[in-house]
């Protein structure tokens, strides 16, 4: 199924997160559950779905960020602690976008990456028969008394 076009709202604040973070070389997009992601030094750092942002933040400042007006917690039942939404009114302004950016890129060398999959071993072909062998019947439980 080909992917729903983006909107020019969110093509326009993927362009400004793109523009914090140009002077980056360790910058990576990806996009994971159907949101626009930055991950810096191989973790993710901030993301954006429709107009909303998702920042990565100190796990330890939870409770602070929680009680901030205009941002929601990426899990409300507490396993993913440190990831916000942030909706538009809460970086409406440059001083909101630099401190959510500032906040998220602060925290980034301190989080954990999430370990690299392993690839998947190879499969191997397997030879089949050359007789291929009638399987025999299955019998069920309920047919017991057939015999």
């Amino acid at each position: 199924m080909p992917a729903r076009p983006l909107s020019d709202e969110t093509l326009h604040l993927i362009a400004a997160v793109r523009t914090a973070l140009e002077g980056r070389s360790d910058v990576e997009e990806r996009t994971m559950f159907g949101c626009h992601c930055f991950f810096v030094d191989g973790k993710l750092c901030i993301g954006i779905k429709g107009e909303e942002l998702l920042v990565r933040l100190p796990p330890g400042r939870h409770q602070e960020f929680q009680e901030m007006q205009n941002t929601r917690e990426l899990s409300p039942g507490g396993g993913m602690k440190g990831y916000f939404w942030i909706e538009p009114n809460g970086y409406a302004t440059r001083a909101q976008w630099n401190f959510w950016v500032q906040e998220a890129l602060a925290y980034n060398p301190l989080a954990k990456a999430t370990p690299k999959r392993k690839p998947a071993p190879a499969k191997t072909a397997k030879t089949e028969p050359t007789a291929k062998k009638k399987p025999a019947a299955k019998r069920h439980s309920i047919f017991e008394a057939d015999d």
